[in-house]
């Protein structure tokens, strides 16, 4: 079970924005939400190759104080790493929501 001093990181909320770009397609950009205190559990790793680069995949679970507006279209910033939000789901006690997340590494 997770305790308030387990959130021991600080990870940046970021929300989607989508411009038009003018040709008919969107740019997305994302705005600061938030900094939240948050406990990041690595859970799996597997290469994976793209555009002939090799590269890494990390899964991990994030836990944060219970939140209402977080979705899987935010993301989380913990300096340069990104985590991309793959699910949500409430903790056992509902106190703390559990984030599925994944990071890319080059």
């Amino acid at each position: 079970m997770t305790q308030p001093g387990n959130l021991n990181r600080r990870l940046v909320l970021e929300a989607p924005s989508e411009n038009d770009d003018g040709a008919g397609g969107v740019t997305r950009l994302y705005d600061v939400v938030t900094t939240l205190w948050a406990q990041v559990l690595p859970l799996s790793a597997r290469a994976e190759v793209a555009a002939d680069s090799l590269g890494a995949a990390a899964r991990y679970r994030i836990v944060v104080r219970m939140r209402g507006d977080i979705s899987t279209r935010h993301r989380l910033l913990d300096g340069t790493r990104v985590y991309r939000i793959l699910a949500l789901r409430d903790g056992a006690d509902r106190r703390f929501l559990e984030i599925d997340a994944e990071a890319h590494e080059d």
